[in-house]
């Protein structure tokens, strides 16, 4: 079989979960790990007949999407921010709207890095793709990260020794979670999809990646933001900053919330999709 065959029986098959062009796109990720070609090679070169080893790699990422794994999943990796990072079922998968969140620390934080310490603290590490992303575009900055998931943690380490960002890891329930440092910055991603919302989700995120880090009961949606916020009144450096990644459909709540805790210059900035995805504050 050739790649250009391949290719549309990866539309054929998928169709019942994506459309063709989603398919086409899991099929250029696929064929780009098994046939080392880049999107553009492969374009040029569907006539080019695939190996049978080759072929039955191809086939059996087929069969994994056809049950609704996720493709970053099935070849383990994601990328995030020009990155690539190790990712599995202990992890969600990197999204858009959370690189524009890194984008909006980026951009707020090099202006302010000066000769003293600064220090970044993200509660929810995840995969790792919001500290070491920020260490690798902030090298000054000390950055220290959290989550309550071992399984996550260990994930995040291998991330960050691989692309080569010096973090430090702490394991812990930010619920409870105590610290006497002061830092310039606070960022999370925290769970924040409502139970009632999962009919709005597809199969392959309800199915495969991890509830602990994306679901929160319909009666406190805000318990983490919370949390955190009270954290950062006390832990927050004078003029730092807390950022937030958020539920699109409680952006005023989570400002309301905030103004209610007496933070000042409060920001709602909406994704590239125009929905209200993410929050700065000031103490």
């Amino acid at each position: 079989m050739n790649i250009g065959a391949l290719e549309e029986h990866y539309k054929l098959e998928l169709v019942p979960l994506y459309d063709r062009e989603e398919a086409k796109s899991l099929f250029s990720l696929a064929a780009e790990q098994v046939l080392l070609l880049s999107p553009n090679k492969l374009m040029m070169q569907k006539d080019t007949e695939i190996s049978f080893i080759n072929e039955q790699k191809l086939l059996s990422i087929l069969n994994d999407l056809q049950i609704g794994k996720p493709i970053q999943h099935i070849l383990e990796e994601a990328h995030f921010y020009g990155l690539v990072f190790k990712v599995n079922e202990h992890v969600l998968i990197p999204r858009p709207e959370t690189e524009e969140l890194v984008d909006w620390i980026i951009s707020v934080c090099s202006s302010q890095l000066t000769a003293k310490e600064f220090k970044i603290l993200d509660i929810g590490t995840g995969s790792g793709c919001i500290p070491i992303t920020l260490k690798k575009h902030l090298p000054n900055a000390g950055l220290s990260t959290l989550d309550v998931s071992s399984e996550a943690i260990a994930v995040a380490k291998q991330n960050a020794q691989r692309i080569g960002a010096e973090i430090d890891f702490i394991t812990a329930d930010v619920l409870t979670f105590q610290s006497k440092e002061k830092f310039d910055v606070i960022v999370s991603n925290p769970p924040y999809i409502r139970d009632l919302e999962k009919k709005e989700m597809h199969d392959n995120v309800l199915l495969h990646e991890p509830h602990l880090a994306l679901f929160v009961n319909d009666d406190n949606p805000l318990i983490f933001y919370k949390a955190i916020a009270d954290f950062a009144k006390t832990n927050l450096k004078s003029n730092g900053h807390l950022f937030f990644e958020i539920n699109e459909y409680l952006g005023k709540e989570t400002v309301e919330m905030l103004k209610d805790k007496e933070f000042i210059d409060i920001e709602l900035r909406k994704d590239m999709q125009g929905k209200d995805r993410m929050i700065k504050a000031g103490i």
